[in-house]
């Protein structure tokens, strides 16, 4: 077959590949407010919780164990921990807590300057010997032990709001008959709050450009754990994952269909430990001008920043810190410094877009994004009508170490059903997993039930779809009985699809979740036989996880 080089280029022409549109709207429910300081006392955390999710449990207990009965004792409701009585059938809501010698402990961080080494943290907090680990129900008024075989079957962590139902026994111990917990809360309705033409104020273009946004579907990318550390071992996977983004790997009609990258947290490498006391002293101390190499590498962070600069121009990106990214290590983790990336910031919103925010805000507190949006973690937006709620992996993480079962499949799903059931996000802190200490609201108390909910920098991909079991009551007031009753009905359909998304780094894996239908996707990009020299095939293969959204 001969093929003729010469010949003159032809005329036919080539549409552009263009990504269709997608409503974005984030959440400013985890920005901290700008004259924040830490002089604070933490307890006021879990008063804020406790108060927040009492209702909602004494709601739920009082429905299950209305009339409930043994030996002709009808169980109570006791409002306060220290009104329990011994012998008598009662029930009580307060916050769990767990005493575990294995926990940290801030006297033992202070004294590590005295350690001749300091020891590696522990992957558990659960102590190999019977009885060390003591659970603990408390309220503003004192703590109560409970005892029995529902708290040790049940998953429960230190901040999370319950109820039991039990009697004291002669020892001072409570045993738990039975547990409640808060239960999902209500899932607001896809593109609710996003009707502009409710009140007849939106132009008809505007609504004809709505109406085709939300005909337009497409898909969200989610990649956690790129780990860039600026080697050129770093190239080959994330260059595979570029051109795929960019249409140049593959079909460009699968690419466009693509509109929104979220990267969950841990962009960067591990940063180099923190000098030991040792160190500080044997360092020399020399003044220099400028930035001291051996103690900063710029090359990450500005890999980072060329990788986002050649992405922005064809699809807009959601930037979420992680553990190893330059963030504040407390959550909520405030989003990056536009000033770490000089190239991309240009597209980020203008300062007057912003809202300047005071206090902890809400989830009705909007802004206007820009194509580059680094955002807050944890992170919750309104993607295409769906409520969009993802963190880097802190919590999940930190919850991992109270369990005693090992690691599989499921265990990190379960851990992010039962979070949706406690209706809270990050419940460990501020106990093992460091927090702002809030004083006028507990943002971390989740409001509405998302209907998607992803944690990166996870071992592994897991997916599946978990529906409310109590219906979710709360958050709303008013209206009539009829309405009442369709909104109770609605609130019994909470449906979540949850993600874990791995690191992409160890696995080369990404997340592709359809708009339409929350179907999931998941991506690998493979290098095939690579020696010392040279990379002879590089490929990417494409398995498809849960066509059903449920």
């Amino acid at each position: 077959m001969t093929v003729d080089l010469l010949r003159p280029p032809t005329k036919q022409t080539y549409a552009p590949a263009t990504r269709p549109p997608s409503a974005y709207t984030p959440f400013d429910t985890f920005t901290l407010p700008s004259d924040r300081h830490y002089q604070q006392q933490y307890s006021d955390i879990y008063f804020l919780r406790l108060a927040k999710l009492k209702p909602f449990v004494e709601q739920n207990a009082s429905e299950a164990w209305d009339g409930f009965q043994i030996a002709g004792n009808v169980v109570r409701k006791v409002e306060r921990v220290l009104d329990v009585r011994q012998g008598e059938l009662c029930w009580v809501a307060g916050t769990v807590y767990f005493d575990m010698p294995l926990k940290p402990n801030i006297l033992d961080d202070i004294s590590k300057d005295h350690w001749i080494s300091v020891p590696p943290p522990r992957e558990k907090y659960r102590s190999p010997d019977d009885g060390a680990d003591q659970i603990m129900l408390e309220d503003e008024s004192g703590r109560l032990r409970l005892i029995g075989t529902p708290v040790t079957s049940e998953l429960l962590v230190t901040g999370c709001i319950i109820a039991v139902m039990g009697t004291e026994n002669a020892n001072g111990d409570f045993e738990v008959i039975d547990i409640r917990l808060p239960e999902m809360a209500r899932q607001p309705q896809r593109w609710a709050g996003n009707d502009d033409d409710d009140d007849g104020s939106a132009s008809p273009a505007g609504k004809k450009e709505g109406l085709k946004i939300r005909e337009s579907g497409g898909k969200v990318a989610i990649v956690s754990g790129l780990g860039i550390s600026g080697d050129e071992a770093d190239d080959m996977t994330i260059d595979l994952l570029m051109e795929y983004l960019l249409g140049e790997a593959t079909v460009a009609e699968e690419a466009k269909q693509i509109t929104r990258l979220i990267i969950a947290g841990n962009s960067l490498s591990e940063s180099a430990p923190l000098p030991t006391r040792e160190d500080l002293l044997t360092k020399k101390t020399s003044k220099k001008y400028g930035y001291d190499s051996s103690a900063y590498n710029p090359a990450p962070t500005a890999h980072l920043d060329s990788l986002l600069a050649q992405l922005l121009p064809t699809i807009p990106i959601t930037l979420i810190p992680g553990a190893s990214d330059p963030a504040n290590v407390s959550i909520p983790q405030q989003p990056i410094h536009t000033a770490m990336f000089p190239h991309s910031r240009a597209y980020t919103s203008p300062p007057s877009s912003t809202t300047t925010t005071t206090t902890a805000t809400t989830t009705d507190s909007k802004r206007e994004p820009g194509w580059f949006d680094p955002v807050t973690n944890p992170f919750e937006a309104d993607l295409q009508g769906w409520r969009i709620l993802g963190t880097a992996g802190q919590p999940i993480d930190d919850i991992f170490k109270y369990i005693e079962e090992e690691e599989h499949d499921d265990t990190r799903l379960e851990i992010m059903h039962q979070m949706l059931r406690w209706r809270c996000s990050a419940p460990t802190a501020p106990d093992t997993l460091w927090c702002y200490p809030f004083q006028s609201d507990e943002p971390f108390v989740i409001n509405e039930t998302p209907h998607v909910f992803f944690v990166g920098n996870q071992p592994s991909f897991s997916t599946t779809v978990v529906q409310g079991e109590a219906g979710g009551s709360g958050g709303q007031d008013g209206g009539d009985q009829q309405e009442q009753q369709q909104q109770q009905q609605q609130q019994q359909q909470q449906t979540v699809r949850l993600i874990t998304i791995p690191r992409f780094k160890d696995t080369g894996e990404v997340v592709l979740v359809d708009l339409d239908d929350l179907a999931v996707e998941l991506l690998k990009f493979d290098l095939f036989g690579l020696d010392a020299k040279t990379i002879s095939h590089a490929g990417v293969n494409e398995a498809e996880q849960d066509g059903e959204a449920g």
